[in-house]
């Protein structure tokens, strides 16, 4: 098809800036130049990858998957280059917004002592899968199994799931509370925490609404001045103690497995060594399903 690199750094800019003359900027291109290489690309491929109005522009679905390969090859070239360059590169962890908790540091301390030649890169992605499928990070610990044959993942373990009150919640006093006393309340949400849903109350029995936040500090603040009740995974209670904030386990919510996620194709040479620290370092379970 006589697809060049170019072709992919122009679909990669488009796809992340959202607009051409944006994309263009970044590429240090007019817009005549990005919009023929656009063009190119998708004469060469056969098919749409963007669509566009006067308005706006989206990815197609064809041209959101061909987005997530072209960082993916791009980003491997990169890292070919400097590793020719400069030696064999960190291996980039990425963790969601709890990390492991009170495995995290052990983890961690434990691999830079076991493996001084490799050292490892901490991100923390607003989306930890998305970042495996752009090639941004190497390996991630997630609370959502991802789907599709692309992704190797191994379970680790599971953990107990917390409300997070107001400390002058009435029930805050309590030592546990149930799904059925935080019903009726308004439920502080962030997507990428991703442990909270509608499924998890009995039917019926659901929260009042939901507060969409950004992130933990504004899921914590929410909570902290009593506009909202937070549900998360026990890792947060460790990760972000907070002035105001008392976490209490949920009696009757199931738990949440901590799953070790990579990319097959392409995977660094040290993800093997680090699932097996990994595993150690958490007390992994067995009976958990792998893939």
């Amino acid at each position: 098809m006589n697809v060049e690199l170019r072709h992919l750094r122009a679909l990669a800019a488009i796809g992340d800036e959202g607009t051409i003359t944006a994309a263009a900027a970044v590429l240090r291109l007019t817009q005549p130049a990005l919009s023929r290489t656009l063009d190119q690309l998708e004469s060469r491929l056969g098919t749409r990858l963007v669509e566009r109005t006067t308005r706006s522009l989206r990815l197609t679905p064809a041209g959101r998957r061909l987005w997530e390969h072209a960082h993916r090859i791009l980003a491997q070239l990169d890292e070919a280059l400097a590793e020719a360059a400069a030696g064999p590169r960190p291996l980039r962890v990425g963790f969601a917004w709890a990390a492991l908790g009170r495995h995290t540091v052990p983890l961690l301390r434990g691999w830079r002592e076991e493996h001084p030649d490799v050292p490892v890169e901490v991100r923390r992605p607003a989306d930890p899968e998305a970042a495996l499928r752009c090639g941004e990070v190497d390996v991630a610990f997630v609370r959502v199994r991802p789907e599709g044959e692309a992704f190797g993942v191994r379970p680790l373990y599971r953990e107990r799931r917390f409300a997070a009150l107001y400390e002058g919640d009435p029930l805050a006093a309590r030592r546990t509370v149930t799904l059925a006393e935080l019903s009726g309340r308004t439920v502080a949400v962030c997507a990428t925490a991703a442990t909270t849903g509608s499924g998890l109350w009995p039917e019926g029995r659901g929260p009042a609404g939901t507060l969409e936040v950004a992130n933990v500090d504004e899921w914590l603040t929410a909570i902290a001045t009593g506009d909202a009740v937070g549900v998360t995974a026990e890792a947060t209670r460790h990760s972000h103690p907070y002035p105001g904030v008392r976490y209490l386990p949920i009696g009757d919510a199931g738990e949440v497995t901590v799953h070790l996620v990579w990319l097959r194709a392409g995977a660094h040479p040290a993800t093997g060594a680090f699932l097996d620290h990994a595993r150690r370092v958490t007390g992994a379970q067995t009976g958990l399903r792998a893939a």
